[in-house]
């Protein structure tokens, strides 16, 4: 019994950490709210990070960028570990990542060994939707949009954003305005 005990205690003592990290994954906090675009950079001296910043403070990708609830994470690995930063449309939202944090937005993106830098799409589901390596793939952010655009998400806000609200009713003549928050009347009906 005493084994079992302490054989538990271990396994607890263990994995207990690494439990609590998932809980505070950054990805987690945007489910149903935003589209994640994170960009791992890999190796230290490709320029695509600088260049998608660049792109981003352009008036018509920021745009595009806040019509879809998009989000920008940035995962940079330093001679002091791996450093992440959000960036919302509402500067307020925008935050330097804790090391657990960033350590869990790795592990949330599940990424291979490789070089270069990946920019890796998330949609509200939480599912990859597209991922790039840069190089030997090129960064287009119009190709992102894209894949927005095509989600089944983005077409119900999309619809939602143009239908009209339905006007009111038209009283009947010689009845009274209806005063704004009150139950209409009830109408008679013709035998």
């Amino acid at each position: 019994m005493l084994i079992r005990s302490l054989t538990l205690a271990t396994l607890m003592a263990f994995t207990g950490p690494l439990l609590a990290a998932d809980d505070i994954n950054p990805l987690k906090q945007d489910l149903g709210k935003a589209r994640p675009l994170v960009v791992v950079e890999l190796d230290s001296g490709n320029s695509t990070l600088v260049t998608l910043k660049k792109q981003l403070d352009e008036p018509a990708i920021k745009q595009s960028f806040e019509e879809r609830a998009m989000v920008f994470y940035t995962v940079k690995f330093g001679s002091i570990g791996a450093e992440g930063e959000k960036f919302a449309k509402d500067p307020k939202d925008n935050k330097k990542l804790t090391p657990p944090e960033t350590n869990a937005l790795i592990r949330a993106l599940k990424l291979g060994a490789g070089s270069g830098t990946k920019v890796i799409l998330i949609g509200k589901d939480g599912d990859k939707k597209l991922e790039k390596t840069v190089p030997p793939d090129t960064l287009d952010l119009k190709e992102f949009f894209s894949t927005i655009d095509q989600m089944p998400m983005a077409e119900k806000e999309a619809a939602a954003a143009a239908e009209p609200e339905p006007a009111p009713p038209a009283p009947a003549k010689g009845a009274k305005p209806a005063k704004p928050g009150s139950k209409p009347a009830p109408q008679q009906l013709d035998d």
